[in-house]
């Protein structure tokens, strides 16, 4: 499945996103606010303050949650991406929310960001 156009748009344009992982039992766990970016034709996010952080440790475990942005709403896959995406996420980062300050854009960005990254695939 891929996002469409309209999809991407959206998210894409939208400063934040709300992000709730799947519990075992199928139900959504509660949302949380987090920053997105759009990269090519991918949608990624980000851990802010590490890998640790409750939401991310969640959607890492279970692979699946809802996401809503910008007016979509859409089932997801939360995936690893490669490696040799981290730059081009890095960047999008950088364009979308520096002008939110280097202190902030700092904790979804550098050298340890690649640990924090998935990339939000919409499901059926």
């Amino acid at each position: 499945m891929t996002w469409t156009r309209h999809e991407l748009d959206a998210i894409g344009g939208a400063d934040e996103l709300q992000v709730a992982s799947l519990r075992a039992d199928g139900t959504l766990r509660r949302y949380v606010t987090i920053w997105v970016v759009r990269s090519g034709e991918d949608v990624y996010i980000r851990s802010a303050y590490g890998k640790d952080n409750p939401w991310f440790v969640r959607a890492l475990r279970s692979g699946a949650g809802r996401v809503r942005a910008g007016g979509v709403e859409r089932d997801v896959t939360f995936v690893r991406p490669a490696a040799d995406v981290r730059a081009a996420v890095d960047a999008a980062y950088h364009a979308k929310y520096d002008r939110y300050g280097q202190a902030l854009v700092r904790t979804v960005t550098g050298p340890d960001a690649g640990e924090t990254t998935l990339r939000v695939v919409p499901r059926t």
